[in-house]
């Protein structure tokens, strides 16, 4: 994937993470609230991978 898809993705699945764990507090659904928990980490490792793809681009551009 490429930085911005990362970033994206990432973004996305933050998002939805915090809704699912919103909906899981909200319900009592304690599996809820665990997996959009996982999923907002997920996202956040994303968009920091899509991040760090662009310093190390704009680093290699620099040459």
């Amino acid at each position: 994937m490429g930085s911005m898809s990362d970033k994206v993705t990432g973004k996305a699945n933050e998002v939805a993470g915090k809704v699912k764990q919103g909906v899981g507090k909200a319900t009592g659904n304690d599996r809820l609230r665990a997996e959009g928990t996982v999923q907002e980490t997920k996202g956040k490792v994303q968009t920091a991978t899509g991040k760090a793809k662009d310093v190390v681009k704009d680093a290699v551009d620099r040459m």
